[in-house]
């Protein structure tokens, strides 16, 4: 793939898993959520604006340009050009983090006959940048705080953890979940949404604690363990109970943001590696 077009390949992953729903808290086309700031609309906007970012992020992953140097300059000019598109507002901060390491990763990795396996790009994220991710996660490709005042205020790692070990909720968790899902019959957004109950379940979600703390963050895993416990969308009920845990989460403030964007990166890697989204193909068939 052309680095132009892995970064329409990222793109439409933001969109993919902004249309899903219900998530809890996130906006979706449906509501704002937990976000006052946002909707949907405006995060349709930030995706579109990571389109030459992203560009540029896969230029300098093809090329094995060094973290430092490259990848952390080119992921805070992303992050201003996103909120010169959203006045100021942060829709897709973490996303720039996560989504553009995969994007630097998968320019990077070679196919073999054409293909990518999910395992090949976390090795060549780790060999090529895994150092530099452990040393500067903290602050990671863009200029997030959140992460670090995470650290500070909780004592969880969040975000600086996936950074620091290669992206485990995308590649152990995320990945091997949603193809699961579509493999077992699944439509494309009920996939989105078991996946993402996974990876709340599994990761601590930095956006949860930045905003209520540990206890937030323990209950945003106990709700997504409970979910999957009962069958999660395997359920013929479970558009409703995810719906009541997405109202839940409003009223409490709380959305699982840093999964959000775990999610669009798994989106995004399974697309790449031989797994085309059903999501987009839905999208298509809608508007057609």
């Amino acid at each position: 793939m052309s680095c132009e077009a892995l970064a329409r390949t990222a793109v439409q992953a933001l969109y993919d898993e902004l249309e899903a729903y219900p998530k809890p808290g996130l906006v979706s086309p449906v509501d704002s959520g937990a976000h006052a700031d946002m909707d949907f609309a405006l995060m349709c906007r930030s995706a579109d604006s990571l389109l030459q970012p992203f560009t540029d992020l896969a230029a300098a992953g093809r090329a094995g340009r060094s973290f430092e140097a490259a990848l952390m300059p080119l992921g805070m000019a992303a992050e201003r050009r996103m909120l010169e598109v959203t006045g100021g507002v942060n829709t897709h901060r973490g996303a720039i983090f996560s989504l553009g390491m995969m994007v630097a990763a998968m320019a990077r990795t070679p196919a073999s006959d054409g293909v990518r396996s999910p395992q090949a790009v976390q090795s060549v994220l780790l060999r090529e940048w895994g150092e530099a991710l452990a040393v500067h996660a903290a602050r990671g490709i863009s200029a997030s705080s959140h992460g670090a005042a995470v650290q500070r205020q909780t004592g969880r790692d969040g975000a600086r953890r996936e950074a620091a070990l290669g992206f485990p909720g995308i590649f152990a968790v995320g990945v091997p979940t949603y193809r699961a899902a579509l493999a077992t019959g699944l439509d494309g957004n009920a996939a989105c949404i078991q996946t993402l109950f996974a990876l709340m379940a599994a990761v601590d979600d930095t956006t949860a604690l930045y905003r209520g703390g540990v206890a937030a963050g323990e209950f945003v895993r106990r709700s997504a363990s409970a979910f999957l416990a009962r069958g999660g969308c395997h359920r013929d009920d479970w558009f409703a109970e995810a719906e009541r845990l997405h109202r839940d989460f409003t009223a409490r403030n709380l959305s699982a943001g840093g999964c959000a964007d775990l999610l669009a990166a798994t989106l995004f890697v399974v697309r790449c590696c031989g797994g085309e989204s059903p999501m987009e193909e839905e999208h298509e068939a809608a508007t057609r």
